[in-house]
């Protein structure tokens, strides 16, 4: 029987929680409903299998860093936005590692998808961080995985202590906004 009160969010919840203590790849039903103080057949009220619940995992992720980006462009344009952009991303995904790597690979189950919803939202406010370098929209997709790509990887490495040369990772990212804020400048046509 669930326990009393246990809600299909509290489960999604402590499922990130979990993912960022012990990585998504491990998280499992048994560990969850462990947790959760619960036994696991109990969490199939909730979520329909461990596929179902990394998918939740990774709505929650897309909200969350979303909202992150959001607030962090707030009333920015250019290196200004691309810096609280970066900066936001980096931080969600050193703070929640597990759940951000949830998010990695996964596909959409349909049009009403909450991981759809919450990626198109991110996805907006990259290109509104994007819009403010005159971006054409035919290159707008090539600028978007090209920002996301280069994040991810600086934020993955971070998390993972990847960083084992001489220099300060801090450092590097401050060039990496630089370079790229030099190389969306250089992709904007100059009136002729």
């Amino acid at each position: 029987m669930p326990r009393a009160g246990l809600t299909s969010d509290d489960v999604v919840a402590a499922a990130a929680e979990l993912a960022d203590e012990v990585g998504c790849r491990e998280l499992t039903m048994g560990l969850l409903a462990q947790r959760l103080g619960i036994r696991p057949p109990s969490l199939y009220k909730h979520v329909t299998d461990l596929a179902d619940l990394r998918h939740r995992v990774a709505a929650l992720a897309m909200a969350e860093a979303g909202e992150a980006i959001r607030d962090a462009l707030q009333g920015r344009s250019g290196r200004d936005a691309l810096n609280g952009l970066l900066t936001a991303f980096l931080a969600y995904v050193t703070t929640h590692p597990g759940r951000y790597a949830a998010t990695v690979g996964v596909g959409f189950t349909g049009p009403d998808d909450p991981l759809l919803a919450a990626t198109t939202r991110v996805i907006d406010s990259i290109s509104a961080a994007l819009r403010g370098y005159g971006i054409s929209d035919a290159d707008m997709v090539h600028a978007i995985r090209t920002v996301r790509c280069t994040i991810h990887g600086f934020a993955t490495l971070e998390e993972a202590g990847g960083f084992h040369w001489s220099g300060e990772p801090g450092d590097t990212f401050d060039y990496m906004i630089g370079f790229i804020d030099r190389g969306l400048r250089a992709e904007v046509p100059t009136a002729g």
